[in-house]
């Protein structure tokens, strides 16, 4: 596996290695002695999560403002752009994004600290999409920040309007937004 930085401090792309021939692959897509080892990062994750979704599917941004939570993301069918916000008041990165497109295809892995939203369009006709959490899912914490938040800026690679949930819809601006010190 991989480790490749990315122009958001903490916000990490990982390539695993894929052996496959004609009979199909196998890769590694989480070893704990290896993600630390690359990563530097001792984390334990509490919680796997799989959804799926349609074409301009749009979820996010999400965070959770008490317990937060750390994710490390992949997809196993289709395609997503996948997009970390640093929500973090006291960084130099302050209200920067980093979109990824992430795949079944190109296997990759998108590890989103603590203290940074979270979101994703589907890209494909539909797509499955795990998480790995660092952090119990906690309602009562999750906050969102509306998607096209003009001071955030985020180009989404969007085919008309996106299908919102009725939260995302109701997300507020970064300004508005509780954050985290």
């Amino acid at each position: 596996m991989q480790c490749i930085t990315t122009p958001l401090p903490g916000v990490l792309m990982l390539e695993p290695k894929v052996f496959g021939d004609e009979r199909g692959f196998f890769f590694e897509s989480f070893n704990q002695r290896v993600w630390q080892q690359l990563t530097g990062l001792d984390r334990s994750f509490v919680q796997h999560n799989h959804s799926r979704s349609a074409r301009d599917v749009l979820r996010g941004l999400h965070y959770q403002i008490s317990q937060p939570q750390g994710k490390l993301v992949r997809v196993v069918s289709g395609e997503v752009y996948d997009v970390a916000v640093d929500i973090r008041r006291s960084s130099p990165s302050f209200g920067q994004w980093f979109g990824i497109t992430l795949s079944a295809e190109n296997k990759r892995q998108l590890w989103i600290p603590e203290g940074f939203a979270h979101g994703f369009c589907v890209t494909s006709d539909n797509a499955e999409f795990l998480y790995l959490t660092t952090d119990y899912y906690a309602p009562e914490h999750e906050r969102t920040i509306v998607w096209n938040d003009p001071s955030i800026g985020i180009i989404w690679p969007l085919h008309g309007e996106p299908r919102l949930s009725a939260k995302d819809i109701q997300g507020c601006l970064l300004a508005e937004a509780e954050v985290f010190a």
